[in-house]
C-alpha cells in the first residue's frame, strides 16, 4: 500500500538579491499577499519573531523578490510560483513577544505615477498616448491592436496622476490597465492576458478545493441604456448619443471631445450594466498560487446556475502561517 504524501507548503523570499528564505523560515508567524488589478498595487505582509532580537531591521525601500507554492502533495502542484518584487514602505517592531512586521508594495506603482500631471494629445491613437504614460514611467506597454488603433482626436490628462488617468482611460473603452513586472498591460475586461501577451490558462476548481463559498446574485438597476455627450465645435454645440433603450437611459456627466469618445464611452458602460451582477467569493483550503487576478475560472460541484458560469477572478489574497498552512482567497465575478 503506498503511503499517503502530506501536502507541505513552500516559499522563497529574497531580498536586494539575496536569498533570506532559510533564515527566515523558522521565524515566520504569518506572510500575506493581496494580488489585485488594475491600478492597485500588490501588497505583501510579512511578520517574522524576533523574540531572541537577532533580526535586523530592513531598509525602506529595499526590493523583496516573492514566490509561493508547494514542495510536495498529492492533492497539489509542486514547485514554486514568482509573484513578483515589493518595495519595503512601512516596518514595525512590537512585543512582548518580539516581532517584526513588514509592509511592502508592488515594485512597479513608484511615488512619480501616482504625481498629478498635465498633459494633451491631438490626433493621436490610444496605443500612442498609453506609450508615452508607460515609457515616463519605466514601464513597456503591452495592448491588443484593436484597442491600439483607436483614434483619439483630442484628449488632456488635467490635474491627474498616470494611475488616475489610466483608470479613465480604462473606464472610456471597457479595458483594464494592470502594471505587472514592468510591463503596462491594457486589454479588454476579461481579456486575460498575461505580461507576455498570451493569454491566460482557465483554473478549474471543484467544491473540494474550498473551506467555504459565498455566491450571490444582485438585482439588475433596470438601465438598458446609455447616452454620452460631446461637444460639437463646428455647430458649436453639445449633442448625445444613446446605446440601447433611450428611454430611461443612464446619462454619463462626462462631456466628450468628439463624437468617437463619446459612443466608445456609452458602449463601455452599456456592456458593464449588462453583465450579470453575481459574485463569487471562495477560501481555498489548499493555495493556489497559480491564481492571479483576470483570469478565468471554472468551478464544479456547486449549484447548476454558478457551476455554468464563467468567472473572472477580480482579487486573490494568499496567506501562509508558521504552521504550514497555505490558503488562498478568490473573489470573482462574471466574466463578460
Amino acid at each position: 500500500m503506498s503511503e499517503k504524501i502530506s501536502n507541505i507548503a513552500d516559499w522563497r523570499v529574497t531580498m536586494d538579491g539575496k536569498d533570506l528564505s532559510d533564515r527566515l523560515r523558522p521565524r515566520l508567524i504569518s506572510l500575506s499577499l493581496s494580488e489585485k488589478r488594475g491600478d492597485e498595487a500588490d501588497q505583501l505582509d510579512i511578520v517574522l519573531n524576533d523574540a531572541d532580537g537577532m533580526l535586523g531591521i530592513p531598509k525602506e525601500g529595499a526590493v523583496l523578490q516573492v514566490q509561493l507554492g508547494w514542495k510536495q502533495g498529492r492533492d497539489v502542484t509542486a514547485g514554486l510560483i514568482d509573484k513578483g518584487s515589493f518595495k519595503v514602505d512601512d516596518v514595525s517592531h512590537s512585543g512582548p513577544p518580539d516581532q517584526i512586521t513588514i509592509k511592502a508594495r508592488a515594485a512597479d506603482f513608484t511615488s512619480q505615477i501616482r504625481n498629478r500631471r498635465e498633459q494633451s494629445w491631438k490626433n493621436m491613437t490610444l496605443g500612442a498616448v498609453l506609450k508615452d504614460v508607460a515609457g515616463r514611467n519605466g514601464l513597456t506597454l503591452k495592448i491588443a491592436s484593436d484597442l491600439s488603433s483607436i483614434a483619439l482626436p483630442s484628449i488632456s490628462q488635467s490635474r491627474e496622476s498616470d494611475i488616475a488617468f489610466l483608470r479613465r482611460l480604462g473606464r472610456e473603452n471597457d479595458a483594464v490597465a494592470t502594471i505587472k513586472d514592468k510591463h503596462l498591460i491594457f486589454a479588454r475586461k476579461g481579456a486575460g492576458t498575461a505580461t507576455s501577451g498570451n493569454a491566460l490558462p482557465t483554473l478549474a476548481i471543484r467544491r473540494t478545493d474550498g473551506d467555504r463559498h459565498n455566491w450571490q446574485r444582485q438585482k439588475r438597476d433596470g438601465q438598458e441604456g446609455v447616452t454620452a455627450s460631446w461637444h460639437d465645435k463646428k455647430g458649436a454645440k453639445r449633442k448625445s448619443f444613446t446605446v440601447g433603450k433611450a428611454d430611461g437611459a443612464k446619462k454619463l456627466r462626462k462631456v466628450y471631445s468628439d463624437e468617437a469618445s463619446a459612443k466608445r464611452a456609452a458602449v463601455a458602460e452599456r456592456d458593464r450594466i449588462r453583465r450579470a451582477p453575481a459574485t463569487l467569493d471562495m477560501k481555498l483550503a489548499l493555495g493556489r498560487a497559480d491564481a492571479i487576478p483576470e483570469a478565468r475560472v471554472k468551478v464544479s460541484g456547486y449549484k447548476d446556475e454558478i457551476d455554468a458560469a464563467t468567472w473572472l477572478i477580480s482579487e486573490v489574497t494568499h496567506r501562509l502561517d508558521k504552521a504550514g498552512g497555505f490558503t488562498t482567497d478568490v473573489k470573482m465575478e462574471t466574466a463578460p
